[in-house]
């Protein structure tokens, strides 16, 4: 689960040579490194022939084209929603990415690539022999206590196989030259690899932000990696059918790189699920669904890390496995991606031993090296690395959450002889590897063009008899020149990276997925999704109406600035109360200290749009909004970030810490760009979203949200009768709110009246706008649901069949200044609507029974 680029490797300080007053070309004032390779310049400052046609555009762009071109990577990262969250920080960050590419030629890559296939087969055969017969441990080529020792070998999957040639599915690989230009392993990632998603995404960007040279310099493209991994996981499945199905196992959205996952499954074309998604039994492993119809899944590409995918056997604690999962592999019922257990390989003890073990294995001598590493079991390398503290890098075997690395030269001597005797104490857990200072790339700052320290994450799946490399990679820069360590924890970039090939390459920006059977790819819909599509739908109309409500309230007070007029005071006083009853942020105008805000209705106006941690306020809905689509990010179109980014950022002046900065001249244009953009979402949920089963809970969200609204509004404005000119006010002013004005011109002569506005809002079933309509479209979306819905469809009959008993001109009546019939109707009708709700809630989106450790001293911690 371990973000990219965290904690790869290290670098010692290295300064810059200094160079004469710009000559005003961008690569001449490039300031070269002098003490570590440099991806763009020779040390004679000639451009490497990989990089001649981006050094002549950097030279084109200039200084201010390049901050243009890093501002519009920088939209197009968010308007693609594109987000890390580094471990313990508690809210998303933006993914960052760098204009400049990191570029090799053909040559270059195909030098390296067969490093990084023989090095995936290598981990491959080791993972084998390991949960196999242990013939590397007995033949004496891997020290016992080095493996059994580590927290990654898991005797509980000992013998399990996967079907195939490979047991290892996924392979990355950290790498950085050295300041030969070598390049050396300094860590490989076979627990969850992270990072593919991402190098897709920034290549998609740097397409956009610099079109004319992504199609100028033919590069190898990508979607053939993802093609190959596609087939390779329906190959997996232990079930020989035409139709296998395949799901991506993920922590949920909030994990590090919950984009990542998410993305990977888009590109990929199989569902993202959580472990409370899936169930153990009848010796399967079985989705559940919404609706009742469990289907059987045959793979699982997992990006939880091993001991957290079941508690019944692996970590007791743990809420995102699946019970049982370990019994269905064993069974051979499912296969698991990488298999349970990979995570063994990550020891970077290993290194000391993989020369040896590539001969044994594989009769070759290992092409791509790792960092010096001595493994401190071994009394020699232990006195090595004891004698060199000052000049190593000191590293547990198991990897731990956040730093881990201990840089000798940083320590104090108290530090370092505390490290010391916790080596001597437990050897065998800690290595010792060479500090590399890793190769520097141009990279776009806001002092010009800066060398930065920059590692570059390679992929290699299963593909057949051997591996498949990416032909490109993710890279990590430093957040500085004279970074110690490239690492997401001290704020690095990434770079797309590129390898230019002498023939035009074929687009890759969609991968197309094989034709498959049609229930190859599962239209079932988990409790859990069905929840967030439903509530998205929620809270996007909420949004919606809550703006459509502020916006009217808003105009009646710019109105009552112009002029005394009783009719006019009087109708901005119900419209700010209804506003505070319709989106239930009291106190409000209703509450404690109403008056007060009642004559002074700013700052009031100011909160309900943009402070985003007032619930019902139209930020707190529309972040809402983005924290559910996150989570069924696989379920949308990509269309959709771009109208959430829009919302981001026309709110963002008016979050709680920025409201010093707005004014409320500033309201009516933001909400107007805030219906606008959620019209736009409304329209992408439209016209890009399939029928199926979740576009249904999305659709019945909405139109019970709609509903229960449009209630709530005509119960605070139309149950009193108020004086003619303010009645008409506000009659209009609730046409507005709900969208109705222009269809109440265009189907009614006269004015509107109290009759006009409670037939067309509640009774009118051709009004989109109206309860009526609502209860019409939830009862067609509820008989999509299938028989299960049966009981949900007879509630929302009888409810609709309530209403449409009713009278408008009865409804309009008042008496003694009330309107009694009405609210008679719609108090039980808010109150039938909330239980709607609950009966979806409890019938449809019911999570499993929490799971309990069975072991009580697991969750009690150390002594």
């Amino acid at each position: 689960m371990s973000g990219p680029g965290v904690e790869p490797g290290s670098a010692h300080a290295v300064s810059a040579v200094t160079l004469p007053a710009s000559t005003g070309s961008v690569v001449d004032d490039y300031a070269l490194p002098d003490a570590r390779w440099d991806e763009m310049l020779a040390p004679n400052r000639s451009v490497r022939p990989p990089w001649r046609e981006v050094g002549a555009l950097l030279d084109v762009l200039g200084p201010l084209g390049l901050q243009e071109r890093s501002d519009t990577v920088r939209r197009l990262l968010e308007d693609d929603g594109v987000r890390y969250r580094a471990h313990g920080a508690p809210v998303d960050q933006a993914w960052s990415l760098d204009p400049v590419p990191m570029v090799v030629d053909e040559a270059q890559w195909a030098a390296l690539e067969p490093g990084v296939v023989q090095r995936a087969e290598l981990l491959d055969a080791v993972l084998s022999d390991l949960y196999g017969g242990r013939q590397l441990i007995s033949r004496g080529l891997l020290p016992p206590e080095l493996v059994l020792g580590h927290s990654g070998f898991l005797r509980e999957v000992d013998q399990i196989r996967l079907q195939g040639a490979h047991q290892l599915f996924l392979a990355a690989a950290d790498l950085a030259r050295d300041d030969e230009g070598t390049w050396r392993v300094l860590a490989d990632r076979t627990q969850a690899p992270s990072g593919a998603g991402y190098a897709m995404e920034n290549r998609r960007a740097i397409s956009r932000a610099m079109p004319g040279l992504h199609r100028a310099s033919n590069i190898r493209r990508l979607g053939p990696f993802f093609q190959a991994m596609r087939q390779s996981l329906q190959r997996l499945s232990p079930t020989q059918h035409e139709a296998p199905r395949v799901v991506l196992l993920t922590p949920g959205a909030g994990s590090e790189t919950g984009f990542d996952q998410a993305y990977l499954s888009s590109l990929l074309g199989f569902p993202l699920v959580e472990g409370s998604d899936l169930v153990f039994r009848d010796g399967r492993v079985w989705q559940r669904s919404a609706t009742g119809r469990s289907e059987p899944i045959d793979v699982i590409l997992r990006r939880v890390d091993s001991w957290f995918c079941d508690p019944l056997e692996l970590r007791p604690d743990s809420q995102l496995g699946v019970p049982g999962l370990v019994e269905a592999s064993r069974l051979g019922a499912v296969a698991v991606a990488n298999p349970l257990g990979a995570g063994v390989l990550e020891n970077p003890g290993l290194y000391a031993f993989l020369p040896g073990i590539c001969e044994a294995l594989l009769g070759e001598s290992l092409r791509l090296p790792s960092a010096r590493t001595w493994w401190c079991g071994d009394p020699a390398g232990r006195a090595h690395a004891l004698s060199r503290m000052e000049s190593l890098v000191f590293k547990p075997i198991a990897r731990l959450i956040g730093r881990s690395s201990r840089m000798g030269w940083l320590l104090s001597s108290a530090e370092r002889d505390e490290l010391a005797a916790r080596i001597e104490t437990e050897p065998h857990r800690w290595v010792a590897q060479e500090a590399l200072n890793p190769s520097s790339a141009p990279t776009v700052t806001p002092a010009g063009l800066e060398p930065r320290p920059v590692l570059l994450r390679t992929f290699a799946v299963s593909d057949g008899p051997s591996f498949r490399v990416m032909p490109g990679g993710l890279v990590r820069v430093a957040n500085s020149t004279d970074a110690e360590m490239v690492s997401n924890l001290d704020g690095a970039t990434s770079k797309d990276f590129w390898v230019v090939s002498p023939g035009t390459q074929l687009t890759d920006l969609a991968v197309i997925p094989d034709p498959l059977a049609p229930d190859a790819v599962s239209n079932a819909v988990s409790p859990r999704v069905a929840a967030d599509l439903f509530w998205l739908g929620r809270y996007a109309e909420r949004a919606e109406q809550a703006a459509r409500l502020l916006r009217v309230t808003e105009d009646r007070w710019r109105d009552v600035h112009t002029g005394a007029d009783p009719a006019l005071t009087r109708c901005l006083r119900v419209l700010l109360e209804t506003t505070t009853a319709v989106t239930a942020t009291h106190p409000g105008f209703v509450g404690d200290g109403a008056q007060v805000r009642l004559e002074q209705p700013r700052d009031e106006l100011l909160s309900l749009l943009g402070d985003d941690a007032r619930s019902g306020t139209v930020a707190y809905n529309v972040r809402r909004l983005r924290e559910l689509a996150s989570e069924v990010r696989d379920q949308l179109s990509s269309d959709t970030w771009l109208v959430l980014s829009g919302l981001d950022r026309t709110l963002a002046p008016f979050h709680a810490a920025n409201r010093g900065w707005a004014a409320a001249d500033d309201i009516a244009p933001a909400l107007a760009s805030v219906l606008s953009s959620l019209l736009a979402f409304s329209g992408v949920i439209a016209e890009n979203m399939v029928r199926d089963d979740g576009w249904t809970y999305l659709d019945l969200g909405r139109r019970l949200e709609r509903a229960i609204g449009t209630a709530e509004l005509l119960n605070a404005n139309l149950s009193s009768s108020y004086d003619v000119g303010a009645e008409a006010l506000i009659l209009e002013s609730t046409l507005i709110a709900a969208d109705s004005l222009i269809t109440q011109r265009r189907r009614f002569s006269a004015s509107a009246g109290a009759e006009t506005v409670l037939s067309l809002l509640l009774i009118d079933r051709d009004n989109p706008r109206s309860v009526a309509y609502q209860l019409d479209q939830i009862n067609k979306d509820i008989s999509r649901l299938g028989p299960s819905a049966e009981s949900l469809k007879r509630q929302a009959l009888d409810i609709a069949a309530r209403l449409h008993e009713n009278d408008p001109a009865a409804l309009a009546l008042t008496s003694h200044g009330r309107r009694e019939a009405l609210v008679t109707l719609l108090d039980p009708l808010r109150h039938a609507l909330s239980e709607l709700n609950t009966t979806i809630a409890e019938s449809h989106f019911v999570p499993p029974v929490a799971m309990v450790p069975l072991n009580p001293f697991v969750m009690m911690g150390s002594v």
